[in-house]
């Protein structure tokens, strides 16, 4: 079977968010598109608590951008964003949210933050998207959303980790670019770890 993950498709991420991404409203007609040829359709949401481990609020003397290190990892700092039931951490209201089958909320653990959709950051707790996946017996994974750097990466890289077919839905993606360069070096790295890259419009399934 064949899955489109929709990786935070999610208020504070678009246009006029506490975290926009640069055009990251340009992906949901890419998404209500996609979202009409899966059988199945998952998403992941950023949900934190408000004493979040990657909130510069919650640093005293630290900015959006800064780095420290958190539970031996290096954390970037962001602004507070998506921050459990309030409306921007709500899915995108122009998202055709009737076809997602599950949900699956991520960074909910204050002292770590979780970019991809499978797991933390360091990799000791699964959200559970892949069991999940397994067991509707999915080989195929195409994933699309926010942020191409950060969250869609993190994605990618540990569905090719379970041995998920992967595809990068490129221009259901826009990044952050925090440093110029940062989106390409990511598509790069999800390349090299064997990500197809493909567009919307080559998808039949």
């Amino acid at each position: 079977m064949d899955a489109v993950i929709l990786v935070d498709l999610q208020n504070d991420f678009l246009p006029g968010g506490a975290l926009a991404v640069p055009a990251g409203n340009e992906v949901i007609p890419v998404a209500n598109r996609l979202l009409k040829q899966f059988e199945l359709v998952v998403a992941t949401q950023d949900w934190h608590p408000v004493n979040h481990v990657s909130f510069a609020a919650n640093h005293p003397g630290k900015s959006p951008g800064e780095h420290i290190e958190a539970n031996g990892l290096l954390q970037v700092l962001w602004p507070i964003h998506c921050v459990q039931d309030t409306r921007g951490a709500g899915l995108a209201a122009d998202l055709e949210q009737t076809r997602i089958r599950k949900l699956f909320p991520k960074g909910t653990d204050p002292r770590i933050d979780s970019y991809s959709g499978f797991y933390d950051n360091g990799h000791m707790k699964s959200t559970g998207l892949g069991e999940f996946l397994k067991l509707q017996g999915v080989g195929n994974c195409y994933i699309m959303g926010l942020a191409t750097d950060y969250c869609v990466k993190f994605t990618a890289l540990d569905a090719r980790s379970e041995d998920f077919e992967t595809y990068l839905v490129l221009d259901g993606c826009r990044g952050v670019e925090l440093a110029v360069g940062d989106v390409q070096r990511s598509i790069d790295e999800m390349a090299k770890s064997g990500v197809e890259i493909v567009y919307s419009h080559e998808i039949a399934v």
